[in-house]
């Protein structure tokens, strides 16, 4: 958007370094009771929750690692688009509304920022590997291919969505 002949500068949010540590911790501490589940393997159900795991929680560890150590913002918005670290680029024209969404699991949520696309099949056309490769996944839950985790943000998601707005002051958010 142009204000007095200038376009607003783009909104930058760096990674949450602090809670991704964290995360880096969780993985490495399944990562360590998966190698105990498989040294002691008394039973088949430890032999096989240490095998699967130690490689998931490896991974996810060596992913955490390299995030930690990139210099990429999480997250940057501006007046053409988003600009996510996970999804990709994506135009405001793409986006037909955005919204606040929870995924409880236990005890505990997760919140995410759902982008609702106009096209989504030409999304993931395009889209990143491992978002085409949970799309299937999140349709199952009732979510688009489009979402932003909020954990990896330094700021709530209801900042995140003023900031959109700010750059593209039409766009719609559902509740």
């Amino acid at each position: 958007m142009i204000r007095d002949g200038d376009p607003l500068p783009p909104t930058v949010y760096p990674l949450a370094k602090g809670r991704v540590w964290a995360m880096l911790a969780g993985s490495l501490v399944f990562v360590a009771l998966g190698i105990v589940f498989l040294v002691a393997h008394t039973t088949v159900k430890m032999t096989a929750a240490g095998v699967l795991a130690v490689p998931f929680f490896g991974f996810c560890s060596l992913i955490i690692v390299h995030r930690l150590f990139s210099d990429r913002p999480e997250l940057v918005l501006d007046d053409a688009g988003v600009d996510h670290v996970r999804l990709g680029r994506l135009g405001w024209d793409e986006i037909a509304a955005v919204r606040i969404r929870e995924q409880r699991v236990r005890n505990t949520s997760q919140w995410f920022i759902e982008l609702v696309l106009h096209d989504p099949d030409a999304y993931l056309a395009r889209a990143p590997k491992l978002v085409r490769s949970t799309a299937s996944m999140n349709a199952r839950l009732g979510f688009g291919p489009a979402n932003m985790a909020t954990n990896t943000l330094p700021v709530s998601p209801e900042a995140v969505l003023d900031a959109m707005r700010r750059h593209c002051p039409g766009l719609a958010v559902q509740h």
